[in-house]
């Protein structure tokens, strides 16, 4: 196996895990700054008090978004695997 196909690989890992992770961490990302403004307005300090609807907004996202993610990693390791044979020859 040559690094160039090494290299593809772990290029092609790191932009799919991008891509897939991508719903679910902009999905927190809203609801924790929306939570913070909330926060900052009212003057409420207690850290704990975005974890609850971060959860749901992840979970949301997740119902959401899951079945395209789900496809996303399926035809990537199909790819994958189907691509062994002549890596490895």
């Amino acid at each position: 196996m040559r690094s160039e196909t090494v290299l593809t690989i772990a290029q092609q890992a790191l932009w799919i895990t991008g891509l897939v992770s991508a719903p679910l961490l902009l999905a927190a990302l809203a609801v924790g700054l929306i939570v913070s403004i909330f926060q900052a307005a009212t003057q409420i300090n207690e850290s704990t008090l975005s974890f609850i609807p971060k959860l749901l907004a992840i979970f949301a996202a997740l119902v959401i978004w899951g079945p395209w993610m789900l496809t996303i990693l399926v035809d990537y390791v199909q790819r994958l695997f189907t691509s062994i044979p002549q890596t490895i020859g």
